[in-house]
């Protein structure tokens, strides 16, 4: 009888993983050929664009930062998402006394909160009707940009066929989960650019051509607007790659329920926004960047609901063993080793969820609380809750502002 729930939960379990390790081989093939940087910088207008909503306590630090993190001349564009605190009048006293610090200064006050991907969609909008055609580097408030960066990822565009690029985050205060986790993903990032393209960049600094940005396909419901880009600039015909020369600095949330949230809610918009393109004509003729899109797509829309079945399949096993008694012979050898396989499957996944970051058990922990997080994700969109706004993690902000 144990043969039933066995074969479906081998079944279900090929069915859930197998994508990753193909994937997972694939990068590592792919890490072998390293995309060639240019020698020459590009000769193209730079605009930093700052989303902010309630920074009070750190935006006079970003502002200090990004005007002398760089030499290249650039201009600044700082739009507010209807801050309730003092957000807004700190940084129109900031350009009062520093308005010499960049070539141009613009604060766009919105009226209410939608979003960043609607505040993002404001601001680009005002920057096509006002005839920019340049460069886009957008950052965080809590995000600091390292030294070098900026110079490094502008130089990216002297290559024509460069639409995007993102750089790599250093978290401070991170738990072991979230080290590996970044770990991880940098490394499939780095692989999928070296081959084509990569869907997935970090907002919190990340720079693009406008020209290339098809504002009509950023779903201002939705999160992920860094995703969004990526995945739009790809689909004009340029490369969206990720740079691991280029980083910049944020505190991860301090706790583990801290980052668990912000992990389901970034797992949200990245389904989302690979659900609604899946179709799309330009992911299907666009070659080798199609097959990395529909991989992503596979593990994570559909691992995590083969993943659970997997697990119904494993207490289906346990549950009629309790009933008819421990099986003898061949069932007894299936249900033991399959019992040592979920034994190795649950440590795993409690350590990494604990913040234990073990060599062996992390890797495979990582992937099964992410696949976790993306089922969480697709309940809550099941439910009808979004993500686009989120409470904001204010202890990140009190850290940051205590560091400075």
């Amino acid at each position: 009888m144990v043969w039933v729930p066995a074969i479906a939960e081998a079944a279900l379990g090929t069915l859930a993983f197998f994508p990753f390790l193909k994937h997972r081989i694939s990068i590592s093939r792919w890490l072998k050929k390293p995309i060639q940087y240019p020698e020459k910088p590009p000769k193209q207008p730079l605009m930093i664009l700052l989303p902010i909503w309630n920074e009070a306590k750190i935006i006079k630090q970003k502002l200090d930062s990004l005007s002398t993190n760089t030499e290249i001349t650039c201009s600044l564009l700082v739009i507010d998402s209807a801050s309730t605190d003092d957000s807004v009048t700190l940084v129109k006293d900031w350009i009062k006394e520093n308005d010499s610090k960049f070539e141009s200064i613009e604060l766009i006050e919105m009226e209410s909160r939608l979003g960043k991907t609607a505040a993002v969609h404001k601001a680009l909008t005002h920057l096509k009707s006002s005839n920019f055609d340049g460069l886009v580097l957008m950052t965080d408030a809590d995000a600091t940009i390292s030294k070098g960066t900026i110079d490094r990822m502008y130089g990216w565009f002297s290559q024509q066929e460069i639409g995007a690029v993102g750089a790599r985050a250093i978290r401070s205060q991170s738990t072991g989960e979230e080290s590996q986790y970044r770990d991880m993903f940098e490394m499939i990032r780095q692989g999928e650019s070296n081959k084509d393209s990569t869907p997935f960049l970090e907002g919190s600094c990340m720079m693009w051509r406008l020209s290339s940005l098809d504002l009509s396909l950023l779903n201002l419901n939705s999160n992920a607007d860094d995703a969004q880009i990526a995945t739009a600039v790809r689909m004009a015909g340029l490369r969206s790659i990720f740079d691991e020369k280029a980083s910049f600095t944020d505190v991860a949330p301090p706790t583990v329920d801290g980052q668990r949230r912000q992990k389901i809610r970034r797992a949200q918009g990245l389904q989302r926004l690979l659900k609604d393109h899946k179709k799309n004509p330009k992911i299907r003729g666009s070659g080798r960047f199609k097959k990395i899109f529909s991989i992503q797509h596979y593990m994570h829309v559909y691992s995590p609901i083969l993943a659970l079945g997997v697990g119904i399949s494993a207490l289906s096993r346990w549950v009629m063993v309790s009933v008819t008694g421990m099986p003898t012979g061949v069932d007894a050898a299936i249900h033991a080793s399959l019992g040592v396989l979920e034994l190795f499957c649950l440590t795993s996944w409690l350590c990494v969820r604990q913040g234990l970051r073990l060599p062996l058990l992390g890797k495979i922990g990582t992937i099964l609380t992410g696949l976790e997080y993306l089922l969480i994700a697709q309940y809550n969109s099941f439910r009808g809750r979004t993500s686009h706004m989120w409470q904001q993690h204010s202890d990140t902000r009190e850290i940051i502002s205590k560091k400075n």
